[in-house]
């Protein structure tokens, strides 16, 4: 698992020479409701192990939560259990996001 700072992923998602990652938010749903990166696949944490399947291994996925803990958990265990190859850990989650690069988002 890699990690990347917030600004970084802004500049992949705007980079429109690189392939898009599936933004993984493994927030609760109360949470992706009040703030969310455009375009998240949302399955919160409690549900992955349930729910892996529905991912691509081969994707390039990078997991997001409110500050960056439960999101290095799923990353490490989509990685470890599954298999997963090119898996980021989002640093300091949507509120990094909403500090460095977009500060209209709603923070809680």
């Amino acid at each position: 698992m890699q990690q990347i700072s917030a600004p970084e992923l802004a500049q992949w998602l705007a980079d429109d020479s690189r392939a898009k990652p599936v933004l993984l938010d493994v927030r609760e749903d109360w949470e992706v409701q009040t703030c969310a990166l455009p375009g998240v696949t949302h399955i919160p944490m409690g549900q992955i192990v349930a729910r892996a399947a529905e991912l691509d291994p081969d994707a390039e996925v990078v997991c997001v939560c409110h500050h960056g803990g439960r999101s290095m958990q799923v990353a490490s265990f989509l990685e470890r259990q599954h298999g997963f190859g090119k898996v980021y850990n989002l640093n300091g989650g949507v509120h990094a996001w909403a500090e460095q690069v977009d500060p209209t988002m709603a923070k809680y």
